[in-house]
């Protein structure tokens, strides 16, 4: 092995490991994946629905505290009307025995920035000792503006309105502020969401058990095909890989074990080759060097003998490894390249071609009309093939030989036909088999390698299509190559 070459390998050795250390299995990644996305899904839609709904419960307190102002006005301009003699004192009272506190609510009457009156009974939270709120409120009022606003103190949140209220026959400054504790209001809200996020919790809990048996069971085909990966060798390939269900794993394990049947189709193929060559190579060597051994180099007459012969071997030797060639690059893929081709033209090229192999009645006996999308030099090579395995095998002398070509919606049939001893039944069935010889095989003409009809095999194979022989002995043989093609008639662009 070359230098580049152990390098390359031992790269390849080195960096298997590290990319087995370094990350996390499909499945892992799969869950975590999963997870993420339905995790932070769950959280955006709960953090969303939180605050929508927090803000629409501030909203309603503040709604309740501006109708708390306007029924705090009422109270006082019923109170300055029916009153002959009204003080501040005595509206203010009116104030808070009418607007009585609801459920997390309270109040409170200020009377010149001191704590004056606040409900009696039992409320949820008294104002009358909040000393921060009472300055805060005061201040805030000293324009004579209605002003609300939020305060946190000794561990409650407050949101509050105060509205100033005079009397015109007082000189004292009153002020009426009702507060609504928004921590207890939004407490409901804030026990929903944490029920909310236990449950989340919960469903996250259930879809990564469930998503790691999905994955597992999605994931095992894989695993399997990893598992038949590294039991395949160069020398079996017989490993398959159970396919089950009908998804997208299905379908690649399907098309896996399609690449495991090609490839254990092209090693057997191989095989095979190199047994047929090395059989048909073995032959002429002997030959050879047995001439070789037994030459009696003192006569000039068995040494020009030796020497036709020998050259005579290696000429056979050469001609097959000539044949292999061209069958590798037939069988090789790409190497068939089709366009539109007029089947008519096509024919009579064959026809000139054929006519300079032999001398022979060379005779198209049908032409196919329209254009056809074959690959028109490999076409003419096969005919051409089987046109020289006619002269071969066909009738001696000037016998007639019979080309031609038809075709229908989707094939078109080239044949070759010839007059004759024909094929016998049994040999037909393996005649574009490789190196086929005895008396019934027709794949061997005078000096052939036996290749020549599976070439033409190889050739039909490569367009999709298929070779054939019709024959009965005594007969004659017609040998076709059938072929899918679009194609249309001819003259049409």
């Amino acid at each position: 092995m070359s230098e580049p070459s152990r390098d390359s390998a031992a790269r390849r050795q080195d960096a298997s490991p590290r990319r087995s250390r370094a990350g996390f299995s499909v499945r892992v990644r799969i869950l975590a994946t999963l997870l993420l996305v339905t995790g932070l899904g769950m959280v955006v839609a709960g953090a969303t629905a939180y605050l929508v709904q927090r803000e629409r419960v501030l909203t309603t307190v503040d709604d309740r505290l501006v109708s708390l102002v306007g029924d705090a006005k009422l109270v006082a301009a019923e109170t300055a009307t029916t009153a002959s003699t009204s003080t501040l004192d005595s509206v203010m009272t009116a104030i808070i025995q009418r607007l009585r506190p609801g459920a997390d609510e309270s109040s409170l009457a200020i009377i010149d920035g001191a704590a004056a009156l606040s409900p009696g009974g039992s409320v949820d939270f008294r104002l009358d000792g909040d000393r921060a709120l009472i300055a805060r409120v005061v201040a805030e009022t000293a324009v004579g503006d209605v002003v609300r606003g939020t305060i946190s103190d000794g561990g409650r949140t407050l949101r509050y309105v105060a509205s100033p209220v005079t009397v015109s026959t007082d000189a004292r400054n009153g002020i009426f502020v009702a507060a609504v504790d928004l921590d207890a209001e939004v407490q409901p809200l804030s026990d929903a969401f944490l029920t909310f996020a236990i449950v989340a919790a919960a469903a996250l809990v259930v879809v990564g058990i469930v998503g790691w048996y999905v994955a597992g069971r999605l994931l095992r085909p894989i695993r399997s095909l990893t598992a038949a990966a590294n039991r395949i060798t160069a020398s079996d390939v017989t490993e398959r890989i159970p396919v089950v269900g009908n998804d997208d794993i299905s379908r690649l394990t399907a098309t896996v074990n399609g690449m495991l049947d090609r490839i254990e189709d092209a090693l057997v193929a191989q095989r095979q080759l190199l047994d047929d060559v090395g059989h048909e190579l073995k032959t002429p060597l002997t030959i050879v060097r047995g001439h070789l051994e037994l030459i009696d180099v003192g006569d000039p007459n068995d040494v020009a003998a030796s020497r036709d012969l020998a050259i005579d071997e290696l000429d056979r030797m050469s001609g097959l490894v000539t044949d292999i060639t061209r069958l590798a690059d037939t069988g090789r893929a790409g190497m068939i390249a089709t366009s539109p081709v007029e089947a008519g033209g096509l024919m009579d090229r064959i026809h000139a071609k054929a006519s300079a192999i032999a001398d022979r009645d060379w005779v198209v006996t049908e032409r196919a009309e329209g254009i056809i999308d074959v690959d028109a030099d490999r076409v003419t090579q096969a005919m051409l093939q089987l046109a020289a395995n006619a002269v071969a095998h066909g009738e001696p002398g000037d016998g007639r030989i019979e080309l031609g070509s038809a075709m229908d919606a989707t094939t078109v049939r080239f044949w070759v036909r010839d007059f004759g001893p024909g094929v016998a039944q049994e040999a037909q069935s393996r005649i574009f088999d490789r190196f086929q010889r005895g008396p019934e095989i027709r794949g061997r003409g005078a000096g052939g390698s036996g290749l020549g009809l599976a070439i033409v095999a190889t050739i039909a194979a490569a367009h999709g299509g298929k070779a054939m022989v019709e024959s009965e002995p005594g007969s004659g043989a017609t040998f076709s190559i059938l072929l899918p093609t679009k194609h249309r008639p001819k003259g049409t662009p």
